[in-house]
């Protein structure tokens, strides 16, 4: 029986592109319009897993992603580092200065905002996904309107691209989270986790807190601050940690739980960076 593997977006977007070099060709692909409805799908078992976008090189992390983990309980089981290469794109024979609006999903539109400056009469609008616009373009014949989205999705919906690689920062990057519902057991090849600390609000709490993590051996590649929306002023850290020895990792994570506060771990995998 094929994988069904939650995505936001439409074959074409980039959360598809990953969902099929991640579990491969013949999963079956369950898409849907916004993040929250991924989520929905991984925590009830509708779908097997999930892929997530959580942050992008150029426009940094999807923070309302990060509440979408912790609220339904979803765990990481793995990570995905896509390289993001954007097109301009529309119907067949149209030119670029026949293109009175562009639409496309806004973090693609932001991390294409050098090349959109060099044409202030092209407007821009936001939209739910890169490639829902691409098809939507295609479906009502709509002359006068672009797109933003990947080479593929040019193809698999017949647009003739008019500009190529329009992203700001060539080497641009979405780092994607692959999602379970349960917790995946950790293997000998784990060197990455992703945890969340809720520190107890104390004088130089979290100085400390990282003085020890760093004193265990674990070089944080993320830490993420999140608002506590019961107790105003107070915060979680969303936090990514490489680590070279486990053991020395899982007495960070019991020295969190004793000395600092509460801890609730999200995922341990291999790092692929």
């Amino acid at each position: 029986m094929s994988l069904k593997i939650a995505i936001q977006g439409i074959p074409g977007s980039f959360h598809h592109q990953v969902a099929l070099k991640a579990y491969g060709g013949e999963a079956k692909i369950l898409p849907f319009n916004t993040f929250e409805a991924v989520a929905k799908s991984i925590s009830q078992g509708e779908a097997d897993f999930g892929v997530m976008a959580i942050e992008n090189s150029i426009a940094g992390a999807i923070l309302p992603n990060y509440d979408l983990l912790d609220r339904y309980e979803l765990f990481i089981t793995d990570e995905f580092y896509l390289p993001i290469s954007h097109q301009l794109m529309a119907l067949p024979g149209q030119k670029i200065e026949q293109v009175r609006e562009v639409r496309s999903h806004p973090m693609a539109l932001l991390q294409c905002k050098t090349f959109l400056a060099q044409y202030p009469n092209m407007k821009q609008v936001d939209d739910i996904d890169t490639a829902t616009v691409a098809k939507r373009i295609r479906q009502e014949q709509s002359e006068g309107l672009a797109a933003i989205a990947s080479e593929i999705a040019a193809k698999i919906y017949g647009l003739e691209i008019l500009a190529r690689d329009i992203q700001t920062v060539k080497s641009n990057f979405t780092r994607f989270i692959l999602l379970a519902n349960k917790i995946n057991p950790s293997d000998e090849g784990s060197n990455k986790a992703s945890f969340k600390v809720t520190i107890k609000n104390e004088q130089g709490g979290l100085a400390q807190l990282l003085s020890m993590l760093a004193y265990k051996g674990l070089d944080l590649s993320k830490i993420q601050s999140i608002p506590v929306i019961e107790k105003p002023w107070e915060y979680s850290f969303f936090i990514d940690a490489v680590f070279t020895n486990y053991e020395n990792y899982r007495d960070a994570m019991n020295l969190i739980q004793r000395d600092f506060g509460d801890v609730k771990i999200f995922g341990e995998y291999r790092s692929r960076k």
